[in-house]
């Protein structure tokens, strides 16, 4: 059985080019789990007030209803 490498006898092969390797997000940064879903990044303000997935829902819905309301007191304008 081999033993493991260390990694500071760790040496990178002449094979590889590494200009032509391709670098890979991972995590939920990962570009093809973010498409398809609904993922949205918070800056760190706004998750200080929302700090959970209900809260954010809860004042989305209410911007969306707010958005339905008709504004009676828009001024008429008047052509002469």
């Amino acid at each position: 059985m081999q033993k493991p490498n260390k990694s500071e006898n760790y040496e990178l092969r002449d094979e590889y080019d590494l200009s032509k390797m391709m670098i890979v997000a991972k995590g939920r940064y990962t570009p093809n789990r973010r498409s398809r879903k609904n993922v949205a990044l918070l800056s760190s303000d706004v998750v200080e007030v929302f700090p959970t997935d209900e809260a954010v829902n809860e004042a989305l819905r209410l911007v969306m209803q707010i958005a339905k309301i008709p504004n009676k007191y828009q001024p008429k304008v008047i052509e002469s």
